[in-house]
């Protein structure tokens, strides 16, 4: 009886093709919430996204770069370390293309408005670092500076909702320019005859 127990246990047969759960829709305020934030955001065509097999500088939720893109030079550094540093480039540059298409247009025009020093006339990102004694730190110390500088650009600024000054603000403004003028009207009065 128990060998009959295990043979109805077993799947009937093990080359079944595998049945993925189905989908189930997102919830009303889900699919609303999705709906409005593409409504919102203009559509920007980007670059295709690169080969899952080359490595890429992710910069989490804005733009995966392929290394591929990035060039890198090594020069003497004026760093630490001593006569060494005469003998070995430790100096770490890395150069990219900002328009080549993988950011959308308005964060480019950010990321040139936050770090114009970065940015050449060829719209080429240059990003050096000379900090460590050795070349692979320089160079990961570049892509960081990369990487924070993206994610910086990414953010939208927050738009200015405008005001009301509120009572007690106007009444304290009201009160400092009669206090003033009281004061300047003080000095004007002294008759010294």
């Amino acid at each position: 009886m128990n060998a009959m127990k295990k043979e109805q246990d077993l799947p009937e047969s093990i080359d079944a093709p595998f049945e993925a759960p189905k989908r189930t829709r997102p919830s009303r305020p889900v699919a609303r919430a999705k709906r409005e934030t593409a409504e919102s955001e203009p559509f920007t065509p980007t670059l295709p996204p690169p080969d899952p097999a080359t490595p890429t500088l992710d910069v989490p939720g804005v733009v995966s770069i392929p290394l591929s893109e990035i060039k890198v030079s090594y020069a003497r550094s004026s760093g630490p370390g001593g006569q060494n540093v005469n003998k070995t480039s430790s100096k770490a540059q890395i150069r990219w293309n900002l328009v080549g298409g993988r950011l959308a247009p308005d964060v480019v025009e950010r990321f040139r408005k936050l770090y114009p020093s970065y940015v050449t006339e060829k719209n080429e990102v240059v990003i050096s670092n000379q900090e460590f004694r050795d070349a692979p730190k320089n160079r990961q110390a570049c892509f960081n500076k990369l990487c924070a500088a993206i994610l910086a650009a990414s953010k939208r600024p927050k738009k200015r909702i405008p005001t009301k000054p509120t009572p007690g603000s106007i009444e304290r403004r009201l009160e400092a320019k009669k206090r003033l003028s009281a004061k300047k009207k003080d000095r004007s009065k002294k008759d010294f005859d």
